[in-house]
């Protein structure tokens, strides 16, 4: 389809040995060009006293890796200690730790998944080790979707138990080697690469089938390269080098062809093994963590209008659809989590499956509002992708809502003291400023607000088109960071945000309505009202007073008639009556 591929390196157990690690990378993109990611699998650091002082040179930032690179957690209890936060985040400038486990999706659409450590049958399992468990609660929701064809790039610590079955043979004693679990994970995701340390040798194994011949529709193939410690003395092959479509935007026909030496899956079992297997997977994905129902009244026209559908099941009862898992929840009180006894539920507007819309408390505007997960999630890189799925949906239609109402669309977000991810919105009769506020993780360096004081990350006010033009907000933006000596640079316009703030990382991004996009990574304090101090400024709509959130509160009263008038106006927009 004319995409253009990515290029990925990908290396085994560093084991500390960091410098050796990216000088090898420098001469290989000195001799064969820049590559887009290194992917990092078995044991990053090391436990000796001379890979702590090379870490530190990264982590003090006097030395930089020279490509984004993304690594597994701890593998032994010896290096969990380089590892504060468990659900990942960026550890040095261009290193980042991507969690215990996960998905990560990039601009492209490339998906990569991720399970980091060794596994353990106990619970609570230590910080180094995953239970079977995990792995099936990172399969659940992708493989329960209609739509799901596999994942571009697996990556785990170990490797998956009986791998060589069909295939060639690996150099090693494979008596003890890989588990059930990662087994499994690789048959339900479908990797079309599967990367794997620990045991510190090199095995590329024969690619294999995720489909049966004849009695299935052709799939893609799999592969399967495991990778050996970097500088090992016997010089087997630790760093692997290639390009890849993402599936997503692939050719089906290309996608699916058979190369000449595949063999069968390893991992198949007899048919009547494969549907006790699934039939006992299934009950896990359903029962393992059972998601939060929510009941409002929100006193629509009738019993077919509102953000709730009609279950077929259950009578003239009324309740949000399941969600296929659990996010993680919060440590205390959280303003925005739809079912906690903090959210004020006479501002929700609609509701979806995943995410909610509600009115904005403080709205600058009759039409602003939020579009919120209904979990608690920090950030969008935490996500499910049918959260972010439905996240998109909800953009585009708010998007056609203010359209229509004549308006255009400004996009900023602030990613420092917050505790739940918000979109704000707002509108007016005839120009819109579109705040996005999407509350990513701030790292440990960041003093986090207190959840019974949540912030505003910015705010959003309608800017009449004969006042000013996108140009005039652009040199607004710029002017008053200049004036905070803070610098805002411009990236191209399809660059992957995720790839330049990577998760963990503190920063300030706005995105004009002629795709411009402006950035600042923030290193130290950051001026919470600093989007909202722009647009309230005299070069933009020149409402100085009204830069602070809190100077624009309603009433109770007042918030609900206001509520009442979005509802109405967006409710031809709202897909949740429909579906």
């Amino acid at each position: 389809m004319g995409e253009q591929p990515l290029r990925i390196l990908v290396c085994g157990d560093a084991d500390g040995r960091i410098n050796v690690l990216f000088n090898r990378v420098k001469t290989i993109q000195k001799k064969s060009g820049q590559f887009d990611l290194l992917l990092c699998v078995g044991d990053f650091f090391g436990s000796s006293p001379e890979a702590q002082e090379e870490w530190e040179e990264y982590k003090s930032g006097s030395k930089k890796a020279p490509i984004h690179t993304y690594i597994l957690g701890a593998a032994s209890h010896d290096t969990v200690k380089y590892f504060s936060n468990s659900d990942g985040c960026e550890l040095a400038e261009n290193i980042t730790y991507l969690g215990r486990r996960g998905v990560f999706t990039g601009v492209s659409g490339l998906q990569i998944a991720y399970v980091s450590g060794r596994e353990a049958q106990q619970e609570p399992a230590p910080a180094h080790c995953f239970t079977p468990k995990d792995a099936s609660a990172l399969a659940a929701p992708l493989v329960t979707s209609s739509k799901f064809r596999g994942v571009d790039i697996l990556l785990t610590s170990q490797w998956p138990r009986g791998v060589w079955q069909y295939g060639n043979s690996p150099d090693i004693n494979t008596k003890f080697c890989g588990t059930a679990s990662i087994a499994s994970l690789a048959e339900k995701l479908k990797p079309r690469y599967h990367f794997a340390g620990l045991e510190g040798t090199h095995y590329e194994r024969l690619p294999y089938r995720n489909h049966m011949v004849l009695q299935e529709n052709a799939q893609h193939v799999s592969r399967f390269i495991a990778l050996a410690n970097v500088n090992n003395p016997a010089k087997k092959k630790y760093l692997y080098a290639f390009s890849i479509v993402p599936m997503k935007t692939m050719d089906p026909t290309e996608l699916v062809k058979q190369p000449q030496d595949v063999t069968e899956n390893p991992y198949r079992k007899s048919l009547k093994e494969s549907k006790k297997e699934k039939s006992a997977s299934t009950a896990d994905f359903g029962e393992e963590e059972p998601a939060p129902q929510f009941f409002f009244d929100l006193k629509k026209k009738d019993q077919h209008q509102g953000p709730f559908r009609k279950r077929q099941s259950d009578g003239d009862r009324y309740a949000q659809p399941k969600q296929p898992r659990r996010p993680p929840q919060p440590t205390g009180p959280c303003w925005f989590c739809l079912a906690s006894p903090e959210v004020e539920k006479h501002l929700v507007v609609s509701i979806g499956t995943h995410c909610y819309m509600a009115l904005a408390k403080g709205c600058l505007t009759p039409d602003h509002v939020l579009l919120l997960p209904i979990g608690h999630y920090q950030s969008v890189v935490d996500l499910a992708a049918e959260v972010v799925e439905e996240l998109n949906r909800y953009k585009t239609v708010v998007r056609d809502f203010y359209k229509s109402r004549g308006c255009r669309c400004i996009l900023f977000e602030r990613n420092y003291r917050s505790q739940h991810l918000q979109l704000q919105l707002c509108c007016s009769a005839t120009v819109c400023v579109f705040l996005w506020v999407l509350l990513i993780r701030a790292g440990s360096k960041v003093h986090w607000a207190s959840p019974a004081a949540p912030q505003r990350e910015a705010e959003v006010v309608p800017v009449p088109a004969d006042k000013c033009t996108t140009e005039d907000i652009k040199e607004a933006f710029v002017v008053q960071a200049q004036e905070q000596q803070m610098e805002l640079m411009e990236i191209p316009e399809h660059s992957d945000l995720k790839q330049i703030a990577q998760p963990g990382t503190p920063y300030f991004y706005v995105e004009l309505d002629t795709g411009e996009k402006l950035f600042h990574r923030i290193k130290k304090n950051f001026p919470l009202q600093f989007g909202r101090e722009v647009l309230a400024s005299e070069a933009v709509l020149n409402i100085p007073t009204r830069a602070d959130w809190r100077e624009c509160k309603y009433s109770r009263e007042e918030e609900e008639s206001l509520t009442k008038k979005v509802r109405e106006a967006y409710e031809p927009f709202d897909f949740t009556l429909h579906d």
